[in-house]
């Protein structure tokens, strides 16, 4: 589904374009003497963005050892209910930058584990 909805069709030229074609880039509000960030955009394909989360929850399940689940074990596993959801768009912002570089340069996010192919 990723590739008929966002990789198949479009070339990013770096990871920013790629989070603001997803809207999972921040939107800041800065106004005078006031700035404060407002969260994401949402501003991107929301079918890529729901699968992305999805698919980030498979992540932490499915990958344990990698580097991004270890990342969000730090900084997110012993917060609360609301902190984990807002660290799980992070991971998906994360993992659609991971998974972009895999299709762009082969690169495998540090610490995945793949299957063979007849598996």
């Amino acid at each position: 589904m990723l590739d008929k909805e966002l990789f198949g069709w479009r070339h990013f030229a770096n990871r920013r374009e790629l989070a603001g074609c997803l809207g999972l880039v921040p939107t800041p509000y800065d106004s005078g003497g006031s700035k404060i960030e407002q969260g994401i955009s949402k501003a991107g394909n929301k079918r890529a963005r729901a699968l992305l989360v999805e698919l980030a929850w498979g992540w932490l399940r499915l990958q344990p050892d990698s580097a991004l689940t270890q990342w969000f074990n730090r900084r997110f596993a012993g917060s609360g209910t609301r902190m984990r959801r807002v660290g799980i768009v992070a991971l998906a912002r994360r993992l659609a930058v991971a998974l972009w570089r895999y299709l762009e340069h082969g690169e495998i996010p540090s610490g995945a584990m793949l299957k063979p192919a007849g598996a």
